[in-house]
C-alpha cells in the first residue's frame, strides 16, 4: 500500500542554533540602509554565483569569470555551447523565482515543478522529456568509483510520489514547518524521487530556493545556497545520500549550516557598507555613497574609536597611503569624520552629532 509522504526528523540543538543565527542574520540584511547601486549589486552577485556554482558542481567547465561574462550578456566565442547554455538556463530559472514566486505567497503544484525543469533543460533535452517524468529506470552512481549509491523509486511510482509531496508542500505552507526546514526537506525529497531523466539536482536546489521566496525568506535575494554546495561538494552529496536512509536529521543539520554561513557571510559585507543610526541621524536621511574602503575605515572607527596612517598598510595592503588619505578627506568634506592633530600621527575619527 503506497503512503502518504512524511518526512522524518528532529530538531536538533544544530538545527536550533543554525535557525537562531538565520534569523539574526535575516533581520539584519533586510533593515540594512543599501544605497540602490549596492542592492544592485548584492543581486548581480548572488545571481552570477548561484548560476555557476548550481551548474558547476554537476561539471560545467565554465570557470567563475567565464560564467559571469555569459551571464552578464558579454561574448565568450570559446566556451562549449553547452556549459553556455546550462548556465543562462539557471539565470532563467532565477528570474522566473524571482519575478513569479518573489512578490507573495501562490499555490505549489506540480505545473510549477514542470516550469522549473522546462527552464532547466531549455534546448538541452529533446522536448518529449522536457517537463515529462522520466519512464526508465536510472541509478546515480560515484563519479570516482562508479559504484552505485542509490537506486531511484520506479517510474511507475513517480507520478503518485510527486502528487504527495506536492501535498505535503501544500499542507506544510499552513502548518508550523519552519521555512527554512521546509525548502530543506523539499530539496532533499525531489533528489530522491529523481523524477526526471536529467536536470534534478538542479531543479531541487531551485525550488529550495523558490520556497524561501515564498516564505517571505528572500534576504533581499542576496544570497547562494549554490556556491556553499560547491565548495564541498563531496559533503553536499554525501549528507543527501545519507538522509535516503529515512532519517531527514543530517541533511536537515547541514543544510541549516550552510544557510547560515551564507548569511553570515553577507550579513559582515552589508555590515561594512551600511551606516549605523548615529551617522544617518547626522547626514538627516540623505543618501551619500561611500566605496568599499570608506565602509571598512568607518566600521573601524565604530568598533576601535578612531584609526590612524600606521593602520592603513594592515588594513589596506593593496592600497597606497594616498588613496586612503583621499578617502578620509571626502569623509571630512561630508562631514563625518574629524581629524585631530596634523601630523602623522593625527587621528581619524567620527565627527559628532
Amino acid at each position: 500500500m503506497r503512503r502518504m509522504y512524511e518526512p522524518k526528523y528532529r530538531l536538533t540543538n544544530s538545527i536550533l542554533i543554525s535557525i537562531g543565527k538565520i534569523e539574526a542574520a535575516k533581520e539584519t540584511i533586510e533593515s540594512a540602509p543599501l544605497l540602490p547601486m549596492w542592492e544592485r549589486r548584492f543581486r548581480e552577485s548572488a545571481m552570477v554565483r548561484a548560476a555557476h556554482h548550481g551548474t558547476h558542481i554537476e561539471g560545467n567547465q565554465l570557470a567563475f569569470e567565464e560564467a559571469r561574462q555569459v551571464l552578464l550578456s558579454q561574448d565568450l566565442h570559446a566556451a562549449r555551447s553547452r556549459d553556455v547554455q546550462e548556465v543562462l538556463n539557471y539565470r532563467a530559472v532565477l528570474d522566473y523565482i524571482g519575478e513569479e514566486w518573489g512578490s507573495g505567497k501562490k499555490e505549489m503544484n506540480e505545473a510549477m515543478l514542470k516550469k522549473l525543469h522546462k527552464l532547466v533543460v531549455f534546448k538541452m533535452l529533446p522536448d518529449e522529456l522536457s517537463g515529462n517524468f522520466r519512464t526508465k529506470k536510472v541509478v546515480i552512481k560515484d563519479s570516482s568509483t562508479g559504484e552505485i549509491t542509490f537506486t531511484p523509486p520506479d517510474p511507475a511510482d513517480i507520478p503518485f510520489m510527486i502528487s504527495e509531496f506536492v501535498k505535503w508542500l501544500q499542507q506544510a505552507e499552513r502548518s508550523e514547518v519552519h521555512p527554512v526546514l521546509k525548502a530543506g526537506i523539499a530539496h532533499h525529497e525531489f533528489v530522491r524521487i529523481h523524477p526526471y531523466l536529467d536536470g534534478n539536482g538542479r531543479v531541487a536546489r531551485a525550488l529550495s530556493t523558490l520556497i524561501l521566496y515564498v516564505e517571505q525568506y528572500d534576504i533581499r535575494r542576496f544570497f547562494s545556497l549554490e556556491e556553499q554546495y560547491d565548495n564541498d561538494p563531496l559533503s553536499y552529496y554525501h549528507s543527501l545520500q545519507k538522509a535516503n536512509e529515512g532519517d531527514l536529521t543530517p541533511w536537515l543539520e547541514y543544510f541549516c549550516q550552510k544557510l547560515t554561513e551564507e548569511l553570515e557571510l553577507l550579513k559582515g559585507k552589508i555590515k561594512r557598507l551600511s551606516l549605523d543610526s548615529k551617522i544617518k541621524n547626522k547626514l538627516g536621511g540623505k543618501q551619500v555613497f561611500l566605496n568599499e574602503r570608506q565602509a571598512k575605515i568607518m566600521e573601524f572607527m565604530q568598533e576601535a574609536g578612531y584609526v590612524q596612517n600606521q593602520a592603513f598598510d594592515t588594513m589596506f595592503p593593496e592600497y597606497s597611503e594616498d588613496t586612503i588619505l583621499r578617502d578620509l578627506n571626502d569623509l571630512i568634506e561630508k562631514r563625518i569624520v574629524k581629524k585631530i592633530g596634523k601630523t602623522k600621527g593625527a587621528k581619524y575619527v567620527l565627527a559628532k552629532s
